[in-house]
């Protein structure tokens, strides 16, 4: 599986640093998300505790779940060494930095990962900006 990626905040972010997170997901999250049903609209990565923890991201209701089923929009640890966690809450305690979902995917182990992103949210002028820059491109490419 190639993964799932939230294309929106390449467009409402300017991408820092990325980095690999490990998800700590329940059976019926995992079933949800190899069938692709996930959602990234306003979710984000937030210090809890000194852990880290994904917030409003939402993995659709397994549909043979049962009983059993899973809060869709429940929070989910993220799973990073002691180091990795200590150097990103100092880089995000910055003004103006956010820690936000890039892609989900499972490695060559079948492990869900999460692609994070430490980011700085774009004005408006710089998203016309940009959207201007590949407007041409594609024009100079014969689109």
């Amino acid at each position: 599986m190639a993964g799932l990626e939230n294309r929106r905040a390449r467009h409402d972010y300017e991408i820092l640093e990325t980095l690999e997170a490990g998800l700590a997901l329940v059976g019926t999250e995992v079933k949800s998300l190899r069938a692709g049903q996930v959602d990234f609209t306003g979710s984000f990565a937030r210090f809890q505790g000194g852990e880290l923890f994904l917030q409003d991201f939402y993995i659709a209701p397994y549909e043979k779940g049962g009983y059993t089923n899973h809060d869709p929009r429940r929070r989910r640890k993220l799973l990073l060494h002691r180091r990795e966690l200590n150097k990103l809450k100092a880089q995000v305690e910055q003004k103006g930095l956010t820690l936000v979902p890039l892609r989900i995917y499972f490695n060559e182990r079948g492990k869900a990962k999460l692609l994070l992103a430490l980011a700085r949210g774009k004005r408006d002028y710089q998203k016309k900006a940009d959207d201007k820059k590949r407007a041409v491109q594609r024009e100079l490419e014969g689109w």
